[in-house]
């Protein structure tokens, strides 16, 4: 439970400042094997770049599409020009439909594992209970997240549209 009603007033421990630690990753759709990069400053077009070389060694002379958000630093020259080196095709998903990406499930269920409701002391433990959930990802959580990440998307076949 992340939330308590109470009479009186109670103060809950919870860190003080701001510390950042990014993960970008990458997800197999059919093996759910998980590739990330990971990093305490920012995400940024050279980030995205050491991903897709990490994609490309470990699935070498395959044909890899990878699908992508419409974040700007995903589409800019230097990853354009890194993945068609790479042979990695870049497909992007249309705005505002984060439901259509697997690897957004994935998130959400980091969260749900490692910060609702918890508290860490300092960022050390923060960072290793993150990396510790990714890191299961093929182990401990596999049932889970075999369910989670399946590849049935909702379809509407007679849909219809109202003109305005």
């Amino acid at each position: 439970m992340g939330y308590l009603w109470s009479l009186t007033r109670i103060f809950i421990k919870a860190p003080a400042g701001r510390k950042r630690f990014n993960v970008l990753g990458a997800l197999d759709a059919v093996t759910h094997e998980l590739i990330t990069i990971t990093n305490d400053t920012y995400i940024n077009a050279l980030c995205v770049c050491e991903l897709l070389t990490k994609i490309a060694e470990c699935y070498p002379r395959m044909a890899i599409t990878l699908i992508l958000d419409n974040v700007k630093y995903q589409k800019c020259k230097i990853v354009w020009d890194l993945a068609a080196s790479l042979n990695i095709e870049l497909l992007y998903l249309p705005a505002y439909s984060p439901n259509l990406n697997l690897i957004e499930r994935l998130w959400k269920f980091v969260k749900k594992q490692c910060l609702y409701s918890k508290y860490y002391s300092d960022f050390t433990l923060f960072r290793s209970a993150i990396t510790e959930c990714l890191n299961k990802t093929h182990t401990d959580h596999k049932k889970e997240l075999d369910s989670l990440l399946s590849l049935n998307f909702q379809s509407f076949k007679k849909s219809k549209f109202m003109g305005f």
